[in-house]
């Protein structure tokens, strides 16, 4: 496989102000080496205000690094890009939202709203838009007959399909799906995942799956990326994530699964997180994750480790790593 997104050493700080005349800035993305291979799916993970969902928006050219420079298809994605380059960008990259409730316009109806990525990039005459509409709906498991529906008349489940077919329509070569199962009930939710695994397999897209989920993402990614604090702490297979995670953090996350079958003993249990993150505003000095990581040391609290390669295709930014390896 070959990288269809770069990410190398991207950074997105927000100016916020402090007191009448001070401003500070809030670290969301700090510093993120990152590589997503052409028809795979790639997680990211974390608690809420990690910056996973900043970072996935970096990634896909909807909003500008600090620092730092973000690569599709080997051009910049950021400041510089041509007019060609912007119309290539909109329709190879699209994004499925995580509220299907706030991300269709209530005022066009279904089949309107799944057109209009064709009309705004100019494809097709008005017949061939309205074929290419009924055959996303039904891609998607949705009725053609649907069509002239409002989104008011659908279900939680069936707007996020429009979604997707809204997202399909341009024939992108890449979505982000921003935790699109968070706010659907269980049943809807197992659904919606594998219509997004069938759709990639059938049109080999490549996924950026943002999520807090650990679940969801076993069943859907090939690896997985844990971001805690602007920054990556752990990246690596799905199955070395489950199998051998190295970060405490990453423990601590997968500690934090509901236990399934309570007649089996929970692993890492000792490793569930207490107290908050810190604010972004003021992290703390060396590794972020010292002020919860039972294993901190004195290292930890002067200097921020390095995500470095740990195993094959194992990465972990961890003082601690080698120590637990021997």
């Amino acid at each position: 496989m070959t990288a269809l997104l770069e990410a190398r050493g991207v950074t997105k700080h927000f100016p916020v102000r402090e007191g009448l005349f001070g401003r500070r800035f809030l670290r969301a993305v700090d510093g993120v080496n990152l590589d997503v291979q052409r028809g795979e799916t790639l997680g990211i993970v974390g608690e809420s205000g990690c910056g996973k969902s900043t970072l996935a928006r970096l990634l896909i050219g909807l909003l500008e690094p600090t620092a730092g420079e973000v690569r599709y298809a080997g051009f910049n994605v950021g400041k510089g890009r041509t007019a060609e380059q912007n119309r290539r960008l909109r329709r190879d990259v699209q994004i499925v939202f995580q509220d299907p409730y706030g991300s269709l316009n209530p005022r066009m109806t279904a089949g309107e709203i799944v057109e209009r990525p064709l009309v705004v990039h100019k494809l097709g005459a008005a017949h061939e838009r309205r074929e290419r509409v009924a055959q996303l709906f039904k891609a998607v498991g949705l009725s053609p007959t649907y069509l002239s529906r409002y989104p008011h008349e659908f279900s939680g489940g069936q707007r996020q399909r429009i979604a997707i077919a809204r997202a399909l329509a341009s024939g992108p070569q890449v979505i982000l799906a921003d935790e699109p199962t968070s706010s659907l009930d269980v049943s809807v939710q197992s659904k919606i995942l594998n219509l997004l695994s069938e759709l990639q397999e059938s049109l080999g897209l490549t996924y950026v799956f943002i999520s807090h989920d650990m679940r969801v993402v076993r069943h859907l990614c090939d690896r997985v990326a844990v971001m805690y604090l602007g920054r990556i702490v752990e990246l690596a297979p799905i199955d070395e994530i489950f199998e051998n995670p190295q970060h405490p953090y990453t423990r601590a996350l997968l500690a934090a699964v509901p236990n399934l079958r309570p007649t089996r003993p929970r692993r890492r249990a000792a490793a569930t997180l207490e107290g908050e993150p810190p604010s972004p505003l003021h992290p703390p000095e060396g590794c972020h994750f010292h002020p919860r990581c039972p294993l901190a040391a004195d290292i930890c609290r002067a200097e921020g480790p390095a995500l470095r390669v740990t195993s094959p295709d194992h990465l972990a930014a961890c003082h601690m790593v080698e120590i637990q390896t021997r």
